[in-house]
C-alpha cells in the first residue's frame, strides 16, 4: 500500500521503530538513520549472537545508514536525504533537531511537500517537555496505571510497554493521515505527537463515567465484577477469559453446562457472598484450560483461553491469519499487517546490520561519488556495511 514512499526514522529503541516497522510492514522504504555508535537498542537486554532482540523484534524491512549528526558534512547528508523523502520521523528531545539545523521548518524550505513527525513522551512546548520519561511515565500520569490494579488495589506493574506500542501505532495512523492529507492539499505538514497524549485519549470512557456518576473505574460490566465477564482459574493453574456479557451467550453457557439455574444470575457480581459465583469459580477448577478451549470451540459463548507469549505460535487462530511466521531459521516474527491473498508479507529482510546500506543511500539515493563517499567515510562522518552475521 506504500509502495513508493520514503520514510527518514532517525528515533531509538521502542515506539519510533515500531512505528517505522510498521510503515514497512506496509510497503514503505525505510531508511534508519543511526548514531554512530548504533541505536542504542542494538546492546539493550537479550540478545541474539550480540544483537538486542527489542532492536531485531522492530527493525526489518529497513535500510541502515550510520550518520555522524554533529558534523557539518553529516548534517548535509541527513538534510539531502529529507529532500529525497516523503516522511521524516525524529524523537530526540524538543530542540535538538532545530539546533542541528534539520527541524521542521529548515526540511520545509528545501522540501514543501515533507511530513515531520516528532515524537515525545510530552509534547514540544509544555511544563513537562524537557524531562526525561519512560513508558511507566506515560501510563501513570495518563491514569491508565490507575486501572491495572490487583486486589488490593495497588497499581500492578504491567510488562508490555502500552504507551511505546500504542504510540507507535498512533505514529503511523497519523503519517497515513498526513500522506493523504498531502494527496488533497498538495502540501506536507508537521506533526508533534506525545506519547501521554496517547494514553489519555484511551482514557475517553472512563473520564466522561468518572465525570458523570464519580466511578473511577470506567464501565463497571467490564471491570470482572460480574459472573459473565470475569476471568476464571482452571485445574492446572491456567486461566479462561469469559465474555459472555450479551444474555444470548450467557444462556448458552448455562445451557451447555446444564445449570439453567445460573440463567438469573447472569449480571450478579463475582463476591464470595453470591453462590453462583463460588460454583463458577470451582466449575472452571474442575477442566483444564485445554478441556475448556475444546469447550469453547463448540459452545459460542464468548470464552477464550489467556495465552502465553510462547503459546501464540501454535495458536490454531494465529496460524490461520498467518500473525506469525519463521522467515528467517526458524525465528518467529510477528506481522502487524494481514493481506488476505497474499498473508502476512509477500517479502521480508531481516534488521539490517549498523550502517550496512550506507554505501548504497549514499550512492543510488543521493548520487554521491565515490571520491564524495571515501571522503565522509575518512573524516568518520559515516559508518558502512556492517552486516549482521547473527543466525537467522
Amino acid at each position: 500500500m506504500l509502495e513508493g514512499i520514503r520514510i527518514l526514522d532517525f528515533s531509538q529503541y521502542l515506539p519510533g521503530p515500531y512505528a517505522s516497522l510498521r510503515l514497512g510492514d506496509m510497503g514503505a522504504e525505510v531508511i534508519k538513520v543511526e548514531p554512530l555508535t548504533g541505536d542504542p537498542a542494538r546492546t539493550l537486554g537479550d540478545k541474539r549472537d550480540g544483537t538486542g532482540l527489542i532492536f531485531l523484534a522492530n527493525n526489518r524491512n529497513k535500510k541502515s545508514i550510520a550518520l555522524n549528526l554533529k558534523e557539518k558534512e553529516g548534517k548535509q547528508v541527513a538534510l539531502d536525504l529529507m529532500k529525497k523523502s516523503d516522511v521524516v520521523i525524529e524523537s530526540f528531545r524538543p530542540g535538538v533537531m532545530e539546533r542541528l539545523g534539520l527541524g521542521y521548518e529548515d526540511v520545509k524550505c528545501e522540501n514543501k511537500n515533507i511530513i515531520y513527525l516528532s515524537m515525545t513522551g510530552y509534547g514540544q512546548d509544555t511544563a513537562l517537555s524537557h524531562f526525561g520519561s519512560h513508558d511507566i511515565n506515560y501510563i501513570a500520569l495518563s491514569g491508565l496505571l490507575s486501572q491495572l490494579k490487583d486486589k488490593n488495589d495497588e497499581p500492578v506493574h504491567p510488562t508490555i510497554t502500552l504507551a511505546d506500542l500504542a504510540g507507535g501505532m498512533a505514529t503511523s495512523e497519523a503519517i497515513l493521515a498526513a500522506l493523504v492529507q498531502r494527496s488533497i492539499k498538495k502540501e506536507g505538514s508537521y506533526i508533534d505527537l506525545s506519547l501521554t497524549d496517547v494514553m489519555v485519549s484511551l482514557m475517553n470512557n472512563h473520564v466522561l463515567i468518572a465525570s458523570e456518576k464519580g466511578s473511577q473505574r470506567g464501565v463497571a460490566e467490564l471491570t470482572g465484577s460480574i459472573v459473565s465477564y470475569h476471568v476464571y482459574k482452571t485445574k492446572d493453574n491456567r486461566y479462561m477469559s469469559l465474555g459472555a456479557l450479551e444474555p444470548k451467550f450467557w444462556i448458552n453457557f448455562c445451557n451447555a453446562i446444564g445449570k439453567d439455574e445460573w440463567v438469573p444470575a447472569h449480571m450478579s457480581e463475582t463476591t464470595e457472598d453470591n453462590p453462583v459465583y463460588c460454583d463458577i469459580k470451582e466449575l472452571f477448577l474442575s477442566y483444564s484450560m485445554h478441556e475448556w478451549m475444546s469447550f469453547s470451540q463448540k459452545v459460542d459463548c464468548c470464552m477464550a483461553p489467556v495465552l502465553e507469549p510462547g503459546e501464540l505460535t501454535s495458536s490454531k487462530y494465529v496460524e490461520e491469519r498467518h500473525l506469525i511466521f519463521t522467515p528467517f531459521d526458524g525465528y518467529p516474527e510477528v506481522a502487524t499487517t494481514y493481506d488476505k491473498e497474499k498473508g502476512a508479507f509477500p517479502e521480508l529482510h531481516p534488521a539490517p546490520g549498523l550502517g550496512e546500506h550506507t554505501d548504497a543511500i549514499l550512492a543510488d539515493v543521493l548520487h554521491y561519488d565515490d571520491e564524495e563517499i571515501a571522503k565522509l567515510k575518512t573524516k568518520k562522518v559515516v559508518k558502512a556495511n556492517e552486516v549482521y552475521h547473527g543466525v537467522y
